[in-house]
């Protein structure tokens, strides 16, 4: 299959290195290639570079540099905030959560009732939401951290996280959130959010595999317990030669998505296009609130058609029917499930994921096909 045959619309799983991007980190695999550690004047240099990478990073999300901590990704920057949080407090011992968090914290927090954290799993409206009333009468003194997802991989729906968070601080309690699918689509600010801790992933706005960050508020760094010892790097907040060219790379996406919000309202043009006429196919619905979600993300169920039925006939056309890091699994997608959805709609649900690259001439042909291919499956059924 050639690449340039390819129509993707599955950018929630992964996204496009963008050119520019490509173009930051060459110099680092080839000419400058030296440890930021080393103590002379090469790696000197290359420790500067990583630093003004830093700053590029926090500029994008309102922070201080001293906040920012590079990791390999959103999950290992979820298991370092989960793990090393219950390590460092032993009057609380409940982390709240939500039923359709991303796998990685959800396995991560099964990990941690194995070893005896209390964890609670709020359940969510048909909306995707949270209700808050809920959240109010749970959380309480016994409360360490509240840890909810800004935006769904999923449906795309965004929680109120500055409500949530005003909760757990309300409570005593500290508020982690994993923005993954938000940065590069909306505008992300740690002050006013006022969140502890916050995860993400370079390769979800068009930056390299392999390379994220974790904020990590100033009045917290003192007492943060490690996951990852070994060399005091990185403050000895996490340890380990740094990945200087994803870090570079990571760095130039959060610079590019910075100046090219414009974008975002393109992509929603793009994707309501898509909505309007794939809702004209009799009995299909989106799932999730229609209102509060990101630009990018479309979740639409056709009752009684398999989904995967359709993205095999789909062919050359890459869609997905759920989260990335659980799509080898057979079984009903549990974000939809915890919805309220049935096994059979959440088997009939597919997750349209749009980005910059995506065009109007590959979602006018993603609709037609979609359209010829439901005609000939329902055809079959009255046959």
């Amino acid at each position: 299959m050639n690449s340039s045959d390819i129509m993707y619309f599955d950018n929630a799983s992964t996204t496009k290195v963008d050119d520019e991007v490509i173009d930051s980190m060459l110099p680092f695999f080839k000419d400058y290639y030296g440890n930021a550690s080393s103590s002379h004047k090469y790696g000197s240099n290359i420790k500067k570079e990583i630093e003004i990478s830093k700053q590029k990073v926090a500029d994008l999300i309102n922070s201080k540099t001293k906040e920012i901590i590079f990791t390999s990704g959103a999950t290992e920057s979820i298991n370092m905030v989960l793990k090393g949080i219950t390590k460092t407090n032993s009057k609380r011992n409940q982390i709240i959560t939500v039923s359709t968090e991303h796998s990685a914290v959800l396995d991560t927090c099964l990990f941690l009732e194995n070893q005896g954290i209390d964890i609670v799993y709020l359940p969510v409206k048909s909306s995707g939401i949270i209700d808050l009333e809920e959240l109010n009468k749970i959380i309480g003194l016994q409360t360490l951290m509240i840890c909810i997802m800004l935006v769904n991989n999923e449906t795309g729906v965004i929680q109120p996280i500055k409500e949530i968070t005003d909760l757990a601080h309300k409570h005593g309690a500290l508020m982690f959130t994993d923005a993954t699918q938000a940065i590069g689509k909306i505008k992300v600010d740690v002050l006013s959010l006022d969140v502890d801790f916050m995860a993400f992933s370079a390769h979800k706005f068009h930056g390299p595999k392999g390379i994220g960050a974790l904020f990590l508020k100033e009045q917290l760094i003192k007492n943060f317990n490690s996951l990852i010892h070994g060399g005091g790097h990185q403050d000895g907040l996490r340890s380990g030669t740094l990945n200087v060219t994803g870090i570079i790379g990571l760095a130039k996406a959060c610079e590019i998505a910075k100046v090219q919000v414009e974008t975002s309202k393109q992509i929603e043009e793009l994707r309501n296009e898509l909505e309007n006429e794939l809702l004209k196919i009799d009995g299909t619905y989106i799932n999730g609130d229609i209102e509060k979600r990101i630009c990018n993300i479309s979740n639409i169920c056709f009752p009684s058609i398999d989904s995967d039925v359709l993205i095999n006939r789909l062919d050359t056309i890459c869609v997905s029917n759920g989260s990335a890091c659980t799509s080898a699994l057979i079984e009903p997608s549990y974000v939809l499930k915890a919805m309220g959805l049935s096994n059979e709609d959440a088997f009939s649900s597919l997750r349209f994921s749009l980005s910059k690259y995506t065009t109007k001439k590959e979602v006018t042909f993603l609709i037609e096909k979609l359209k010829q291919i439901i005609t000939y499956l329902t055809s079959l059924k009255h046959v």
